[in-house]
């Protein structure tokens, strides 16, 4: 493998290079959200308009922001958690395109993103792997392996303080939603939709008392693998700690 990759990769992706598009050919666009079977288990999430969360100064929010990496043993209610659910990814409306017009900004509405969470403190919900339906709001299970934490931390270089989080959230990429439109391009705006998300998951944790540390650093393959992810056209772009702060 070149050396240069890094730079082969910003060179091979601007615009001069760009072929046709799959949009401009005409071709059908990909579903706004992973499918998933007709037996899966779902767990209603409280509607957010009816979770009541403590309103926080967006300048306060911003300057107390940081990265934490020790957490209190206190669980997650469920209605925090559909709020950081949300606040990260949540759908305010379905456009005609069709698009979804969410929380987070995504280059051409596209929101190629999809949430996984490690649960392993929250109130009501049992420890495991699931799946954020941002459509109709609801948790899929994906994994109750009861060591499933380990694995994901392990996968994660082995940063143990995964499985001391509330929560760890794991966001994938559905590539070809976003080349769909933007061809190669379109892997450089998968990751800076990732920073938006994780960015609104640190401010919105400042208004439950939580605190979330961002990770980038996990073995691909191996994660990927958990997940259920092909790795190719379907792959984690990010991982983030969360859980409530210590007294």
């Amino acid at each position: 493998m070149s050396n240069g990759i890094g730079k082969e990769f910003m060179e091979r992706t601007k615009y001069k290079y760009l072929e046709e598009s799959d949009q401009d050919k005409g071709l059908p666009q990909p579903p706004l959200e992973l499918e998933y079977e007709a037996n899966s288990v779902l767990i209603d999430l409280p509607p957010v308009e009816t979770i009541n969360i403590k309103g926080i100064d967006l300048r306060k929010a911003i300057e107390s922001r940081k990265s934490l990496r020790k957490y209190s043993n206190t669980a997650l209610t469920i209605e925090e958690l559909s709020y950081l659910l949300w606040s990260t990814q949540g759908v305010k409306q379905v456009v005609s395109r069709p698009a979804t017009i969410r929380t987070v900004p995504s280059a051409g509405a596209r929101h190629a993103i999809e949430t996984y969470l490690l649960i392993n403190k929250v109130d009501g919900v049992k420890p495991g792997l699931y799946r954020y339906i941002a459509l109709s709001h609801k948790l899929m299970e994906v994994n109750l392996d009861p060591e499933i934490d380990g694995k994901i931390s392990n996968s994660c270089l082995r940063q143990d303080f995964i499985k001391n989080s509330a929560v760890t959230f794991i966001w994938a990429a559905d590539a070809y939603r976003m080349k769909w439109r933007y061809g190669e391009r379109g892997y450089r705006y998968l990751h800076l939709d990732a920073g938006h998300v994780c960015q609104n998951l640190y401010l919105s944790a400042e208004a439950i008392d939580s605190g979330v540390c961002a990770i980038a650093a996990f073995d691909d393959d191996e994660i990927n693998s958990l997940i259920g992810l092909d790795g190719e056209n379907k792959f984690v772009l990010y991982v983030a700690t969360l859980g409530k702060n210590i007294s």
